[in-house]
């Protein structure tokens, strides 16, 4: 396999996946591509905008009310967590309490706390803990990402 990147002055994120068979490690891979193409709609403010799923670094349900934490924004999401998680399920986003799913994919560091819980260390410097119930999903899914 080889690997072209180029950047474009404009216009989308575009993958051309170019094989010449199809087989499996291409069904896996465009399975793969699919589970990242997922968008929500969220406010901010009084307008109505389409975040991609990459750009959110976690997912927190505070007082019945969702919000979806980007690096510079904080955006309001009409939904519950739950139909969240399931929308997510099979992507690099993983629940870490009752209240907050993690995007993996900007973890950057999982530290040990003295009280057997997790800190998860985003890459912005945002700490979160991780409940000891959602450990071990965690763990697997970190060992995933980073193996």
């Amino acid at each position: 396999m080889r690997i072209l990147k180029r950047q474009v002055a404009e216009g989308p994120l575009t993958v051309i996946v170019e094989y010449p068979e199809y087989d499996a490690s291409v069904e896996h891979l465009l399975q793969k591509l699919e589970r990242m193409n997922v968008r929500f709609q969220g406010k901010l403010e009084d307008r109505a905008v389409s975040v991609d799923a990459s750009e959110i670094y976690y997912l927190e349900s505070v007082e019945r009310k969702v919000f979806l934490y980007a690096r510079e924004q904080v955006y309001r999401y009409e939904g519950n967590l739950a139909d969240l998680e399931a929308d997510l399920a099979g992507t690099d986003f993983v629940r870490i309490s009752r209240t907050c799913i993690l995007n993996l994919s900007h973890l950057s560091e999982i530290r040990q706390l003295p009280n057997s819980h997790l800190e998860a260390v985003l890459d912005n410097g945002e700490k979160l803990i991780v409940f000891r119930k959602y450990l071990k999903d965690v763990k697997n899914a970190f060992g995933r990402e980073r193996g």
